[in-house]
């Protein structure tokens, strides 16, 4: 069956019919290929869930119009896919790997992550993309044989994206492309510069709306002035907002196109015809033209400059700063502080000395809210 669903694919694609497999062996699914498997798994998880109420930029409750984990997730899924279809490669398993990529990240967003981090300095640290890997392989707790979602090895692959020598060599074959300097695979490529794409045009819709950054400073980075130009001329009376909303849509059709053109040299230069082709690639495939790229970094730095490090986003992450170490300093302190039923379930990695990473996983998977909710319970009388 799933020769049949992929035989249009390119000689370079990675297909379900050639996967490596899945740690614990199931009976093959028979109308939908191993990657949509996948891929459905993972839209009906609990984290996946959870990824509603996580901040992207701004706190969830501050607003029901921007963006969460979730939207930006769905987001990513959606200009990914266009992508892999317009390079001929695996649609469902850059859709599989797009919808997972942040089911690792904390409340709060990085800053979350940031100070779960130094709070795990001594215990192995944290990393966004090796818990979203602990999550599918052993944190999601729905099936009867096994703990995880025990998806396929090349999904679990291009989750994991990236992290240093040292995690690589504890994590296990699944980081062995690490370990070798191998490229990861033209999906997980695909989606790892589609979620630039998502997150740098939409953080400038997100934070217009919020009022931290202006049309008027956006006027001086030269991808989004150019945009904003060409849609003028062709709307010269359109309201300020529909302005912003028709050049960030022109800029992401921009940054779309040129990388699947400049993609689809690099194939034909690299003269890549396998998937082994792209693993031993000296370079990496999916990329931006040298011109797009320099563009999309100007408007990262911007970005950087004038919304992430605004004063009003810098109070929320101070908080962040706040709620996070100081849950993690209480159930440090205080074990039973946990639900008993986590406790239980817990209980043999909390007497094998695995107590801080017991917690790290709980704080990880709270939403904003519930973090909130956690910190006001323990530290309202204090």
């Amino acid at each position: 069956m799933s020769e049949a669903f992929e035989k249009n694919l390119a000689s370079y694609s990675l297909k379900s019919s050639n996967t490596i497999g899945r740690k614990y062996k199931e009976n093959p699914p028979k109308r939908r290929t191993e990657f949509q498997r996948d891929r459905e798994r993972i839209i009906h998880s609990t984290a996946f869930r959870r990824l509603e109420y996580k901040t992207q930029v701004f706190v969830n409750h501050e607003g029901d119009m921007y963006r969460t984990r979730l939207t930006h997730t769905i987001e990513v899924a959606q200009i990914s896919r266009a992508v892999a279809r317009a390079l001929k490669i695996n649609e469902d398993l850059t859709e599989a790997i797009s919808l997972s990529h942040d089911l690792g990240h904390t409340p709060f967003g990085h800053a979350g992550q940031d100070i779960l981090n130094e709070c795990m300095k001594s215990f192995g640290g944290f990393e966004h993309n090796i818990q979203s890997l602990r999550i599918v392989d052993k944190l999601e707790n729905v099936y009867p044989n096994f703990s995880g979602l025990n998806l396929c090895f090349e999904t679990r692959e291009g989750i994991l994206k990236k992290c240093n020598k040292a995690r690589a060599e504890k994590i296990g074959d699944i980081a062995n492309r690490i370990l070798n300097k191998e490229q990861s695979s033209l999906e997980a490529q695909v989606t790892n510069l589609c979620d630039e794409i998502a997150y740098n045009n939409h953080d400038i819709q997100d934070g217009i709306r919020a009022k931290k950054i202006f049309l008027e400073q956006l006027e001086e980075v030269p991808i989004f002035k150019d945009q904003m130009v060409i849609t003028l001329e062709q709307y010269p009376k359109l309201s300020k907002s529909k302005i912003v909303n028709e050049t960030v849509r022109r800029i992401i059709n921009l940054l779309v196109t040129d990388l699947i053109s400049n993609s689809e040299k690099n194939i034909l230069e690299q003269n890549i015809e396998t998937p082994m082709d792209v693993k031993n690639c000296d370079r990496q495939i999916v990329e931006f033209s040298e011109k797009i790229k320099k563009e999309s970094m100007t408007l990262k730095r911007f970005l950087h400059k004038n919304l992430y490090q605004h004063p009003d986003v810098k109070m929320m992450t101070d908080k962040a700063v706040n709620v996070v170490s100081n849950l993690f300093e209480a159930y440090l302190n205080d074990i039973n502080l946990l639900p008993k039923e986590y406790l239980k379930y817990n209980l043999e990695k909390i007497n094998n000395k695995s107590k801080e990473r017991v917690i790290s996983d709980y704080i990880a998977g709270m939403t904003d809210r519930f973090a909130l909710e956690e910190y006001k319970k323990l530290y309202s009388d204090n």
